[in-house]
């Protein structure tokens, strides 16, 4: 192939660390990619914000398209398979962060969460990443995931049961055909069921939840904690549902380092090897640093060293100053956009004399 043109999304670090020996490299904010911008392109890279359908690409020479997500709810696979554009994304390229962004909601809101039962809704690469974690450090955990059997998670119960955890985790795609449609999911009548005190996380998809109901909900008053990372109508959120939930972020709970390098790199490995026969794959310098960060455990509690690597307080506070200013979209949109640096656990080192090290080394850290 001889220098394709690509256009990639902005907010994929590296790309032209991984792509630009291909060809031109055009970085652009993924709301603004259209149909004028792709003319010419012949690889389009991308992320959740830019809808992938025919009225995108209908006459383009688009014939590769990779998103660098987890989900395909953006993409019209259909349209793609009748027209011969080759797809492929990134399931479980930001899993690690998601699931540590979970455990800085459970560190913020629920200090005694080891102690607590958690119930997670969707056991895919997130959930069964969380899953995995938490039964290792002895935490009681149910799972509600029709597509799964009970060979394969033991705790699998219905989603009635789940709904009497104390902590409920949500890591489903957005579905809304098939037998077990994950649209609105946790309606009026589901969230009505939930008991007091619960803490409600969603870090999968917004109208997994009806966000209007949920409202309603949370004007009960009655201790019914909810960290939101993903909307409805993004990026056009509802500001009054903003102001009523415990944590908001800007739909950036996969957006460690890693994370976000590692599915850069599935994306471009897959091109090099389905499309163009591995003629030009390179390892690029991504420029990202190894050098681990020691932290000193003694006299501390695990919340408060999971809480040091990533505090989600920060993000939140960050997120409710920044929609402040005017234009809600925009806002959501920039905080994506300049979202700060984030590690995840495997940077850090700690001691094995730390007396949390067991626990520490189940979570992902490094152990020296």
């Amino acid at each position: 192939m001889n220098n394709p043109r690509i256009i990639a999304d902005q907010n994929m670090p590296h790309v032209e660390a991984y792509f630009g020996h291909l060809g031109e490299v055009k970085l652009m904010a993924g709301r603004e990619i259209d149909s004028q911008a792709i003319q010419g392109a012949e690889i389009l890279l991308v992320r959740s914000v830019t809808q992938v359908n025919q009225s995108l690409l209908e006459g383009s020479s688009v014939r590769f398209v990779g998103s660098a997500t987890a989900g395909t709810d953006h993409i019209d696979l259909e349209y793609l398979n009748r027209n011969n554009i080759q797809f492929v994304y990134a399931p479980g390229c930001n899993a690690e962060a998601v699931v540590q962004y979970a455990l800085s909601v459970f560190s913020r809101l629920k200090p005694q969460w080891l102690e607590s039962k958690v119930g997670i809704v969707g056991c895919g690469n997130v959930g069964g990443k969380l899953y995995q974690k938490l039964v290792a450090l002895g935490v009681d955990c149910l799972v509600y995931d029709p597509f799964l059997r009970q060979s394969q998670i033991p705790d699998l119960v219905s989603l009635k049961e789940v709904l009497d955890c104390d902590i409920i985790s949500l890591h489903t795609p957005l579905t809304t055909e098939g037998d077990f449609p994950t649209h609105y999911l946790f309606n009026q009548q589901v969230l009505n069921s939930l008991k007091p005190n619960t803490l409600l996380i969603n870090a999968g998809r917004g109208a997994v939840i009806d966000n209007q109901a949920l409202i309603e909900r949370l004007k009960q008053s009655d201790g019914l904690q909810v960290a939101l990372d993903v909307w409805e109508s993004e990026p056009q959120i509802n500001t009054e549902l903003l102001d009523l939930v415990s944590l908001a972020t800007p739909h950036i709970a996969g957006y460690s380092d890693e994370g976000k390098i590692r599915g850069t790199s599935m994306l471009y490995e897959a091109l090099c090897a389905s499309y163009l026969n591995d003629e030009s794959i390179q390892q690029p310098n991504t420029a990202i640093n190894d050098t681990k960060v020691s932290l000193n455990g003694t006299g501390k509690s695990l919340n408060q060293l999971l809480l040091e690597c990533y505090n989600i307080k920060a993000d939140d506070q960050r997120m409710r100053e920044k929609l402040k200013q005017g234009d809600i979209g925009q806002g959501f949109d920039h905080l994506r956009k300049t979202y700060p640096q984030r590690r995840e656990y495997s940077h850090f080192n700690v001691s094995t004399d730390t007396p949390l090290s067991r626990q520490l080394k189940i979570l992902g850290y490094s152990t020296v």
